[in-house]
């Protein structure tokens, strides 16, 4: 476990205000230069946190604007999404929290692993052209997002996409080329795809982290007879955890709030067959397409919830398998 006992404390006020002088000033410029941030934070964070919980107990909707009160309804929002099977349902047509968590444990561990593989061959002593390699990986992940679905949306075409093409020059017959976005059972596939195309950040985070592991380590595995499976296991891994920590919480959060691929790709309708509806887009088509406000709000803290409880799970099962070479044993 992590020892906090020789963090710093937080000052009270008397300590601020026995500080010598120019300890004082110090404080108050640093204060001034935090003005800024702590502004931002009060106008678009917490009060927006604040209106929405708000929100959640009244029957407020876009057209009523900010000149009528809306009503006090209690808990029927609460009520309303425990009886919502667009969020709920595991029939035929999945909910939207349901799609979110499938298309999650496809995506989640291809967005960890596959990083993490090409960053040890980045890593490796024998690859030749590194840094090209590393630019070529990293590249992707800075060009404008909504173009880069835009293009994966011509590779990915039916009819004439480049990976389409390819299938049909190695002989595969037309009738049996995926459908890809347009198809229900190759659409996820499609998106894990893209979400291929972005992994550079990822990847570059791991290998920073791998450049930082001991040569020593190394050489003392080698020494008693370890092989390539278990240096990776018992040196490897363990030294780079925070990172791959680091990565997976990212990756849950950003799973949650998954929406701009379908709403580009798909126009935020759910096909094909309802499975492109995430939680994230539907709480977008009831907040600005149905203009509810109160509903989309009550949409929005369930998520919030959802990616709190995962968040507190995820960090209590760190302690298991996160390393941490400051950490005392």
């Amino acid at each position: 476990m992590q020892n906090f006992t020789n963090l710093p404390k937080i000052p009270s006020l008397k300590t601020i205000r026995e500080l010598p002088p120019m300890a004082k000033r110090e404080f108050r410029n640093g204060m001034l230069f935090l003005t800024p941030w702590a502004i931002g934070f009060l106008a678009f964070v917490l009060f927006p946190m604040i209106a929405t919980l708000f929100f959640t107990f009244t029957n407020a909707t876009i057209e009523s604007g900010l000149t009528h009160m809306p009503a006090f309804v209690g808990l029927n929002n609460y009520v309303t999404l425990m009886k919502d099977d667009q969020v709920w349902s595991l029939g035929a047509t999945k909910g939207s929290l349901w799609i979110t968590i499938i298309f999650g444990a496809i995506a989640l561990p291809v967005g960890i692993l596959l990083p993490m593989g090409i960053a040890l061959l980045m890593n490796s002593k024998q690859l030749v052209g590194k840094n090209f390699f590393r630019s070529m990986f990293y590249m992707p992940y800075i060009i404008p997002f909504i173009a880069s679905v835009f293009l994966w949306g011509g590779v990915l075409n039916q009819d004439n996409g480049w990976i389409n093409l390819i299938l049909r020059a190695v002989g595969v017959p037309f009738k049996d080329l995926p459908g890809w976005i347009n198809d229900i059972h190759w659409v996820y596939p499609a998106y894990v795809i893209i979400g291929i195309w972005g992994i550079g950040n990822a990847m570059l985070t791991m290998l920073a982290g791998m450049q930082g592991v001991p040569t020593d380590l190394y050489d003392a595995a080698r020494v008693d007879g370890a092989g390539g499976w278990a240096v990776f296991w018992n040196v490897t891994f363990p030294m780079i955890s925070p990172v791959v920590f680091y990565n997976l919480l990212l990756s849950i959060v950003g799973l949650f709030q998954y929406f701009l691929v379908p709403l580009v790709l798909n126009a935020g309708t759910g096909n094909p067959g309802g499975a492109t509806m995430f939680f994230n887009l539907y709480l977008y088509r009831v907040f600005f397409g149905n203009h509810n406000v109160h509903y989309g709000a009550t949409l929005a803290w369930l998520m919030f919830i959802f990616i709190l409880i995962v968040t507190l799970i995820l960090f209590s099962t760190s302690r298991r398998w996160v390393y941490y070479a400051a950490e005392n044993p």
